[in-house]
């Protein structure tokens, strides 16, 4: 499995409207592109996805941008992560809802694949957003405290 830049940027940018939800209502995407040092035109991609699939809001006019459609907590990396991979699959015979492949019954490997596709959507589904704010505010909090004189 290999995430491209797509889906760690679409996380990334998620991210961002969680953490400055409070801030500021509707946010510009060319603002989350500065703070994430992401190419605008990029973003424009990704995030047309996220609002056709109902993750965010876009609001336009002067007062316009992008929110969360629900809070953090809702968002799973899982989601996010097939959203914009599309599967997360470690081998193309666990794409499909039934295994397709024609060896499936005496592959022999079958179950090592098997066994990692689960620990991964495992992983991914028990992380949200939430979750990574929470963890980023507590690593800032840390490294605020880190100081030498």
């Amino acid at each position: 499995m290999y995430i491209s830049t797509k889906g760690r940027y679409a996380l990334r940018l998620m991210l961002d409207l969680a953490e400055n939800a409070e801030a500021e209502q509707n946010i510009p995407l060319k603002k989350v592109a500065e703070r994430q040092q992401i190419s605008l035109k990029y973003l424009e991609q990704i995030i047309t996805a996220l609002c056709k699939a109902g993750f965010i809001k876009s609001i336009r006019g002067s007062q316009g941008g992008y929110r969360l459609a629900h809070e953090p907590e809702y968002y799973t990396v899982a989601m996010i992560l097939r959203l914009t991979e599309g599967t997360l699959a470690p081998v193309s015979c666990l794409e499909d809802e039934v295994n397709q492949c024609p060896r499936s019954a005496q592959c022999a490997t079958l179950f090592v694949w098997q066994k990692l596709y689960d620990s991964i959507n495992d992983t991914l589904e028990s992380i949200t957003l939430k979750d990574i704010v929470d963890n980023k505010i507590a690593l800032d909090s840390t490294a605020a405290d880190d100081y030498v004189i």
